[in-house]
């Protein structure tokens, strides 16, 4: 099977990026179930005695629009996966050159996306956090796990599940960089030709066939 160590890279970045897709989506979705339901990413919280109050929570089709991102990238990946795998199988190792073209597409586009979920996620987050720490109930946004909150939330790990959830984002965006990367390289690799240049040795027997030989200077 002639399989370059290029493919194989591409094949295991895509493998961690399916993983990757998976945890994040699976962390956001575990901490809607712990409120309900509801997209506590850039909420607003308020104290209530000695309880957080979520006050406010977002319009739930932002999580669900930076689960979808992730799951849609995980299922992208594990097709293309299974498409390697296959080729490698039927000694089909090399792709030709309009597979690496749309690969290169649609990396470009899976970057787009999940730079702009990862800045959700971030920037969410962060949001989340402040309220919280206004609140002047906890130091910091992880103490909020222990927190009483009104109503009862399950809240026993929602900081780690988005802080998870982030950085599955983040380390997905990277992966794809260097997908891109490869494909990038894979594709000089595959260039058809390259133009002749006037002191490569094919230049003068091209031009020696078509014009004659150079007189020799004595």
């Amino acid at each position: 099977m002639a399989v370059s160590a290029l493919q194989l890279a591409e094949l295991a970045l895509h493998g961690a990026s399916f993983l990757c897709g998976v945890i994040s989506a699976s962390a956001l979705t575990v901490t809607q179930g712990e409120f309900d339901g509801r997209c506590v990413l850039y909420g607003s919280t308020d104290k209530n005695g000695t309880a957080i109050v979520l006050s406010r929570a977002s319009n739930i089709s932002l999580c669900y629009f930076v689960s979808a991102i992730s799951i849609l990238i995980a299922l992208y990946c594990f097709s293309v996966l299974l498409y390697g795998i296959y080729s490698c199988c039927m000694d089909e190792g090399r792709w030709d050159r309009t597979w690496l073209t749309m690969n290169l597409v649609v990396s470009a586009v899976i970057l787009f996306f999940l730079l702009v979920s990862a800045c959700i996620l971030r920037v969410g987050m962060d949001s989340l956090c402040s309220s919280i720490l206004r609140t002047k109930l906890v130091q910091n946004c992880q103490e909020a796990q222990r927190a009483p909150w009104f109503p009862q939330y399950n809240t026993a790990r929602f900081y780690d599940n988005l802080y998870s959830a982030e950085a599955a984002a983040w380390v997905n965006f990277f992966f794809w960089c260097l997908l891109l990367a490869l494909l990038l390289l894979q594709c000089r690799r595959e260039a058809p030709f390259q133009l002749l240049q006037r002191n490569d040795p094919e230049w003068s027997s091209e031009t020696e066939a078509i014009f004659g030989a150079r007189p020799q200077r004595p």
